[in-house]
C-alpha cells in the first residue's frame, strides 16, 4: 500500500511552494508523556523557526543527519545533493581534507528546510563558512563538551570564563545549548583565515581557559587523560567537522533543540526545556539572541599571537581526528597508554622495524 502523503505549502521570498510530505504521521521523536512528535509536526516547526534557522545555518554548506525510521532507527549522513534534489535546494563545490572536491548541499529558503525534513533529516550540521567563500570561516566555534561525571552544571562557569577569555582577545561571544549536556560558544569573525588557522586560534583560547580552570577544563584529545573535566573540542574547528546548528533538533527523546540563549539566561539554563514544541513560542516571546551576531565580526589576531607564544614555550600542534591525513607538526596519533617512545620519531611518524 502506498504511504500516506500530504501537501505542505511553504512561503519563500520568491512566493509559495508546495512540497509533498510522505508519512506525515510517522513518529520521529518519542516523548516522555503524551504523543510523540511526528514528521508533519516537525515540518511545521522548521517553518515557524525558518528565519532564525536560516540566519544561523543558511547560505553555507550543510550536512544532513538522516533517520529513515525516526531517531530510534539507523542514522546516515547526506552531504552531496541526493538524486532528484529539487532546483530550490542549492549546492556549492567544496574541498575536503582529503583534497577531493564535490558539491555539498546549501539551504537558502524555508522550502529547502522542509524538503530536508521530507528527506528524514533530524540534525542539521552547517559549516562555519559561507557558500560564497567555503575556505574561510565566518565563525570561531568552541564546543564545551562534558565528560563522564560532568554536565551542564560544570559547563556554565566554564562558559562564563571562556567569554572573558575571548573578550580579552577582542571577540564578542554568543552562546547556545548543544541540545544535549554541553554548550557551544561562537564568535563572529571576518573571513580572512582558513580553517587550520582558525583551529589554532581555538586551541589558543582553549589553552588559556585551561590555565585558568585546570581542575575543570582540559584540551587533552585522548579520553584517558581528560578525567572529570570539560573537554574543549578544538577539532570541531576543522574543515568539514561540524556540530548541530542553532535551532536544529537533536536525535534524543523529547526532541531537544540546540538553542541560542542570552548570557544573562545562562546561570539558570535548563537545556531540556528547549524542544521542537517549545522553541517557536520562545522565539516569538524573546526573539533570536543571535539575530545581530554578524553585525560586527571580530579578528583573531590576538588569539594567533597567543598561539605563537605557546608554540615558543613548547606547546605545539595537537592531534587531529583519525580520518584526517597526517598533519605537519602533529604528535603521534596513538593514545598515551599505548605509546612506546622508540616507535615514533620527533615528527610524530611511526618508525618501522
Amino acid at each position: 500500500m502506498a504511504s500516506q502523503r500530504v501537501t505542505v505549502t511553504v512561503t519563500d521570498s520568491e512566493g509559495e511552494r508546495e512540497i509533498s510530505l510522505s508519512s506525515p504521521n510517522k513518529v520521529i521523536w518519542p516523548v516522555d508523556s503524551g504523543d510523540g512528535i511526528t514528521k508533519a509536526e516537525y515540518a511545521e516547526y522548521v517553518q515557524q523557526v525558518s528565519e532564525a534557522f536560516l540566519s544561523a545555518n543558511g547560505h553555507r554548506p550543510v550536512s544532513l543527519e538522516r533517520f529513515r525510521d525516526g531517531i530510534t532507527g539507523e542514522a546516515f549522513f547526506s552531504k552531496n545533493p541526493p538524486k532528484g534534489t529539487p532546483d530550490f535546494v542549492d549546492a556549492v563545490d567544496v574541498t575536503y581534507n582529503s583534497g577531493r572536491s564535490h558539491p555539498q548541499l546549501v539551504l537558502n529558503r524555508p522550502s529547502a528546510i522542509v524538503w530536508a525534513v521530507q528527506m528524514n533529516t533530524v540534525v542539521f550540521h552547517p559549516w562555519a563558512s559561507l557558500a560564497s567563500d567555503t575556505d574561510n570561516p565566518i565563525e570561531l566555534r568552541i564546543d564545551l563538551d562534558p565528560q563522564p561525571g560532568t554536565g551542564i552544571g560544570e559547563a556554565i562557569p566554564a562558559a562564563h570564563e571562556l567569554r572573558a577569555v575571548l573578550a580579552e582577545a577582542g571577540l564578542e561571544a554568543f552562546i547556545k545549548t548543544s541540545g544535549n549536556r554541553g554548550l557551544h560558544v561562537f564568535c563572529p569573525i571576518v573571513p580572512e583565515w582558513e580553517f587550520l588557522t582558525v583551529r589554532h586560534a581555538v586551541i589558543a583560547a582553549g589553552r588559556e581557559l585551561e590555565r585558568r580552570m585546570p581542575e575543570k577544563v582540559t584540551t587533552n584529545w585522548w579520553k584517558e587523560e581528560r578525567g572529570e573535566r570539560l573537554f574543549v573540542d578544538y577539532n570541531q574547528a576543522n574543515r568539514d567537522r561540524t556540530m548541530a546548528g542553532a535551532y536544529s533538533p537533536r536525535a534524543k527523546p523529547n526532541a531537544p533543540v540546540s538553542t541560542p540563549i542570552l548570557w544573562d539566561e545562562l546561570d539558570d539554563v535548563d537545556p531540556t526545556r528547549f524542544t521542537v514544541r517549545t522553541v517557536p513560542a520562545r522565539l516569538a516571546d524573546v526573539g533570536d539572541p543571535w539575530a545581530r551576531m554578524q553585525d560586527a565580526p571580530g579578528r583573531i589576531d590576538t588569539l594567533l599571537q597567543w598561539w605563537e607564544r605557546d608554540v615558543e614555550n613548547g606547546l605545539g600542534e595537537l592531534p587531529f581526528p583519525p580520518e584526517f591525513p597526517k598533519m605537519p607538526g602533529e604528535p603521534p596519533r596513538v593514545q598515551p597508554s599505548k605509546r612506546v617512545a622508540e616507535n615514533w620519531d620527533e615528527d610524530g611518524n611511526r618508525v618501522e622495524d
